[in-house]
């Protein structure tokens, strides 16, 4: 099983929703995992886990957001799978309509 180091710029919408499914509160002290990337930083990071991979995402001031206004809904099927920084706002959206 791989394990993927996922940083908030690369997060997608599946990822986000396993993430708010498996921390539904949120997460605390005790579910962070702290460990030495290759480039021997320390990163901070929470996990979840799919049936091919084990995904540690870096903990940030945005993912706990981000985990807190979570709405499946507020995406299509197709984004699913695209990072959300690059998902265009859908509140800007459509206030330009």
């Amino acid at each position: 099983m791989k394990r993927i180091i996922v940083d908030f710029k690369k997060l997608t919408p599946e990822i986000l929703s396993l993430l708010v499914e498996k921390y539904p509160d949120g997460y605390d002290d005790d579910h962070v995992i702290t460990f030495k990337n290759a480039k021997n930083e320390t990163v901070e990071a929470v996990e979840v886990r799919t049936d091919d991979a084990i995904y540690l995402v870096k903990v940030s001031s945005r993912l706990e957001i981000s985990m807190a206004n979570f709405d499946e809904d507020d995406y299509e099927e197709a984004e699913f799978t695209e990072p959300i920084v690059e998902i265009p706002d859908k509140k800007k959206l459509d206030e330009e309509e």
